[in-house]
């Protein structure tokens, strides 16, 4: 339990709430106190014009009326006066009139005093605090004139007591609130702690619990969860690509060395030995191939920085590698239609977007039989987004197979007699995710088309 209290305490979020209890407790502090000091200033503003016209009014009284008159007004208003005090003595502070017995406080002529008195409440004498003004009149005589302010002193006391309170309990309920927000965000970290330690060791299926709450870590428990799937996507594919890789190269780099082996052990003539490393440099021409490839799809699925990106001209591109394909088409004995628009701009890598036309002419010119068919047709598509069609009159793709055939070192049966790696449509399917295009594989009746539809751009460039 104190581990727990501990961990709480030194979350983010109960430091917050201890930050927002303090501004609340000095936001309570200050309100209080403007509240407090306006009530206690206005109150005692009220008492001293209060006194002051009372002693404006007594003066008066004196100059006119002399002493005795002075006495009797004074006499007249102390009798079943409750809160005014009054008390007129001679210059020897020797009492005439008034409420009060003695003169109650050393004070100056002028001076403004706070002094303590009894008066009797009930059977008892009860000491009372009060407000009151000095003042010397002609002859000497001293006159003083107050205000019980008892119930302002307990007024003033019971806004402090209550500004004390409410500061507490205003901390208190900050720091419960933290406590509660930190158990509930602490709870919601471990489990994102525990799923990341399952995963550490080994089980890739583990993913964050999602509550249904849609607030900020149900956002980041999804983010997360979609993260683990890519990672996991990521690392099944990685393994179907060192399995695939072990199988397709192992057979080649077996025929490579098996002849090798055979011409060393032949003892053969020269020109046996020159036809042996032609066929072995074909053998390493068709791997590395297959390694430019994986590179080359490595480096689409990796991403490009935004810096890296060009304005590329579509149409050109496309006019180029279909320039370098018409001559083995014809050889071939296929049909090349090239309908291309002008002015079709995309922003990406250019080499990359070449590769891929160049890999589905490719395909698209060794599946398609002689007098067949292969058409190239780029445009454009809503909001002038470009878009590129590679046709044939092939074999086609069985629908059941179209996903599967993006993936690295597939070859359906069919195409298990033709030269290839499985590579190329890999690429393509890569090279369209990077440059946010949408890829689709589609019957031709026969044969396959492939579209590419790329995001639109401005013509003129970033």
């Amino acid at each position: 339990m104190r581990l727990i209290s501990l961990r709480l305490i030194r979350t983010s979020w109960f430091r917050m709430a201890a930050a927002y209890a303090l501004l609340s407790l000095l936001s309570v502090g200050v309100l209080f106190g403007l509240l407090y000091w306006n009530t206690a200033f206005f109150v005692a503003q009220q008492t001293e014009e209060t006194i002051e016209a009372e002693l404006t009014g007594l003066a008066e009284h004196y100059r006119q009326a002399g002493l005795a008159g002075l006495t009797d007004v004074i006499r007249e208003r102390a009798q079943g006066q409750r809160l005014s005090l009054y008390l007129l003595t001679d210059p020897s502070l020797r009492r005439i009139a008034g409420n009060l017995n003695t003169w109650p406080i050393q004070s100056l002529p002028g001076d403004w005093v706070d002094f303590d008195y009894r008066r009797p409440v009930g059977d008892r004498m009860v000491e009372h605090r009060a407000h009151g003004r000095h003042l010397v009149l002609p002859g000497g005589f001293n006159l003083l004139v107050g205000y019980d302010v008892q119930d302002q002193v307990r007024l003033e006391h019971r806004m402090r007591t209550s500004m004390v309170w409410i500061g507490a309990l205003a901390l208190l309920l900050a720091l419960g609130s933290g406590l509660m927000m930190a158990r509930h965000w602490l709870r919601s970290v471990d489990n994102v702690n525990k799923t990341a330690g399952e995963i550490m060791q080994g089980d890739m299926s583990r993913r964050v619990p999602v509550r249904g709450t849609d607030d900020e870590l149900d956002r980041l428990a999804r983010n997360l969860n979609a993260m683990l799937d890519r990672i996991e996507g990521l690392m099944t594919g990685l393994r179907q690509v060192t399995d695939n890789i072990a199988h397709d190269l192992r057979s080649p780099l077996n025929r490579l060395r098996s002849r090798l082996e055979v011409t060393l052990m032949d003892n053969p003539e020269k020109e046996v030995y020159r036809e042996a490393l032609g066929d072995t440099m074909r053998e390493v021409d068709d791997l590395l191939k297959t390694f430019n490839a994986l590179l080359l799809i490595g480096e689409a699925e990796a991403g490009l920085e935004k810096s890296s990106l060009e304005h590329v001209d579509l149409s050109q591109r496309l006019a180029d590698v279909a320039e370098l394909y018409e001559p083995a088409a014809e050889a071939e004995g296929l049909d090349l239609k090239i309908e291309i628009a002008d002015g079709l701009f995309v922003r990406g890598n250019p080499s990359l977007i070449s590769q891929a036309f160049v890999n589905l002419l490719d395909n698209a010119l060794k599946y398609a039989p002689s007098g067949g068919t292969v058409s190239i047709k780029a445009g454009r598509g809503e909001h002038d987004a470009p878009w590129v069609v590679v046709a044939d009159t092939g074999p086609g793709i069985p629908e059941v197979d179209r996903q599967r055939v993006l993936d690295r070192f597939v070859r359906l049966e069919g195409s298990r007699s033709t030269p290839g790696s499985g590579l190329g449509l890999a690429l393509v399917s890569a090279v369209a995710k990077l440059h946010g295009a949408c890829l689709e594989l589609d019957d031709n009746k026969p044969g396959l088309i492939v579209r590419l539809g790329f995001p639109a751009v401005d013509p003129r460039g970033p």
